[in-house]
């Protein structure tokens, strides 16, 4: 597995990353078959360090976890336990689906667009009804199950999940409604 540790305004040392490599490498691989990266990312937040790490499965799922601490180890244990606990989770579904992925998932690449923001004057009446674009980036949108996109959109922390549903041509959606259930739209 490849790894990827950094931090943001803050310099790591050699012992970090090491402890990294290894409780990392131990949480990952008891779950996970063949995880291919692991990018992980410090930095402070306040009197607190954050860890961010997201790891690639070969299935081409993604699990991520963030946890806060007062200190940067403890930031990075506190992740590391999210990050076994979501694998551990991934890896019981797949047990409980009996059924595993012969192919890789399919990837569709699709354009992704950050819109500005209005602010209160603004809103009130604005000046054109064409939003402001902020960024514009690439994005993969997988063909999935939907038992699949679930998975994934817990696995990321995600509100909402575009895929396309495995033998079907359109894009479908799954999203975390505000009454804590799963909706899905399927054209």
């Amino acid at each position: 597995m490849r790894y990827q540790i950094s931090g943001k305004q803050i310099d790591i040392g050699e012992a970090l990353q090491i402890h990294v490599k290894e409780e990392l490498g131990a949480s990952v691989q008891k779950y996970a078959e063949r995880p291919t990266d692991a990018l992980v990312v410090f930095s402070k937040s306040g009197h607190e360090f954050v860890c961010e790490a997201t790891v690639h499965l070969s299935t081409g799922m993604t699990a991520s976890a963030k946890a806060h601490n007062n200190e940067i180890y403890g930031a990075f244990d506190d992740c590391n336990e999210k990050m076994e606990k979501q694998l551990r989770r991934y890896k019981r579904r797949l047990k409980d689906h009996h059924k595993d992925r012969v192919e890789p998932v399919e990837f569709l690449g699709a354009s992704s667009y950050i819109l500005q923001s209005q602010t209160e004057a603004e809103a009130e009446e604005p000046e054109t009804l064409q939003p402001m674009i902020i960024a514009e980036m690439q994005t993969n949108i997988a063909t999935l199950s939907v038992g699949e996109a679930v998975m994934q959109m817990e696995l990321s922390g995600a509100p909402v999940l575009v895929f396309r549903k495995e033998g079907k041509d359109g894009l479908n959606v799954v999203y975390r409604r505000d009454d804590g259930n799963i909706g899905w739209i399927d054209p």
